[in-house]
């Protein structure tokens, strides 16, 4: 399979994959983009890092699962698909492709 330049420009390295352990939280930074990523049994998934409630860090939250919880108020979210799970959140969170790549965490946008 090849990549094409613009395909390989969209992924963004975001750390070694064994500074994740599993059940963690990853926070990353590009601009103005806030990004969280999750290492569930050793999948990766990455969403906005910004609670749709009150702008709260998810990385700062709790991780169960395939659940993150938002440590300002508890909003919970499914970090597989974004869907938001128990109030007060106010919608889903945005999602982003994720690979590993020559043990790299890789984030598409």
């Amino acid at each position: 399979m090849s990549i094409s330049a613009d395909d390989a420009a969209s992924w963004h390295p975001i750390t070694r994959s064994e500074l994740i352990p599993e059940g963690e939280i990853f926070a990353a930074t590009f601009g103005d983009r806030e990004i969280a990523v999750y290492n569930v049994s050793g999948t990766f998934y990455a969403t906005s890092n910004i609670c749709t409630h009150a702008f709260a860090l998810l990385s700062d939250g709790w991780l169960e699962d395939c659940v993150v919880e938002c440590p300002l108020h508890n909003a919970r979210f499914d970090v597989r698909d974004g869907a938001a799970l128990a109030s007060p959140a106010e919608g889903s969170l945005q999602c982003y492709p994720v690979r590993v790549a020559d043990g790299v965490v890789e984030v598409s946008f």
